[in-house]
């Protein structure tokens, strides 16, 4: 089994995200290690939160199981109606077309660190607390008309 040695993969903090959406993941910086790795059905992903942070808008998915490990740091993750503090070795798992939003926000001091697991949704994508849907391969507002 390959090796994958993580620092050698280039981090990014690039969004598809509306100018108007895009701050709250300023601070997010991201390395595809099952792409590096040639993987095809599902993706593996290392995000670094800078403290004030996010790692998306609180979003769900129709057709993608999404499944986070902490590997450092703390974040809290925000769902519909709860925060729960995340800390290295807690896990969460978030079943594709249950329509509960969630992300993870770094309120502390220091950076954490996370593994993401999931693959490209064919589907929606819902944003909870902002006009905005995944769709089409585009973000668009609720009502289908672009940003």
């Amino acid at each position: 089994m390959p090796r994958i040695e993580a620092n050698t993969i280039a981090q990014t903090n690039s969004t598809g995200y509306p100018p108007a959406h895009a701050a709250l993941v300023g601070g997010r910086w991201v390395r595809r290690l099952g792409q590096a790795a040639g993987l095809s059905d599902f993706g593996v992903s290392q995000v670094m939160l800078k403290p004030g942070a996010a790692s998306s808008q609180r979003h769900w998915h129709e057709d993608e199981d999404e499944f986070v490990v902490m590997l450092a740091g703390e974040a809290v993750l925000v769902e519909d109606g709860s925060r729960t503090a995340m800390r290295p070795g807690d896990m969460a798992a978030f079943p594709k077309g249950e329509p509960n939003g969630h992300h993870l926000v770094n309120e502390s001091d220091a950076d954490c660190l996370f593994l993401a697991f999931g693959r490209p949704p064919l589907g929606d994508c819902h944003y909870a607390d902002i006009d905005m849907v995944w769709t089409g391969g585009s973000y668009r507002r609720t009502d289908g008309s672009d940003f």
